[in-house]
């Protein structure tokens, strides 16, 4: 067991890796999206993100279980997971081409919004809304 928890370093820097990673092909993709460039139809800017973030969910449950707290247990991690769960709503309404210029403007920002409130949760592990 103590070979389990002596990976957390390894685990915490991997996960963090792949949320940099993650929020740099968000962006890169929101902007291809509104200058509406032929490069957001290859393969590999469809497959990506999904692949970076379903690695990023595993290493964040990991992480959930070497540091012994969990979700609607912790109200910090609650709450982080209802930040984490508002980004990706305005991110996808960000990314939609059938909204307004503006609007997708506005979705961009607020996700990137509580992307950062999310990271504020996960650095000082203390619930703002919760508790």
């Amino acid at each position: 067991m103590d070979t389990f928890y002596s990976l957390y370093p390894a685990v915490k820097h991997t996960h963090l890796l792949l949320i940099a990673v993650s929020v740099l092909f968000f962006i890169v993709r929101f902007v291809l999206q509104m200058r509406r460039s032929a490069v957001m139809e290859k393969k590999f800017l469809k497959v990506a993100p999904h692949v970076i973030d379903t690695f990023l969910l595993l290493s964040g449950v990991l992480l959930c279980f070497m540091i012994n707290q969990y979700p609607f247990v912790d109200p910090w991690l609650t709450e982080k997971i209802g930040a984490v769960a508002a980004y990706i709503l305005l991110g996808v309404m960000a990314m939609q081409q059938d909204r307004g210029k503006l609007f997708r403007i506005f979705a961009f920002v607020g996700a990137l919004g509580w992307l950062m409130y999310a990271a504020k949760l996960a650095h000082f592990k203390q619930a703002v809304l919760i508790g």
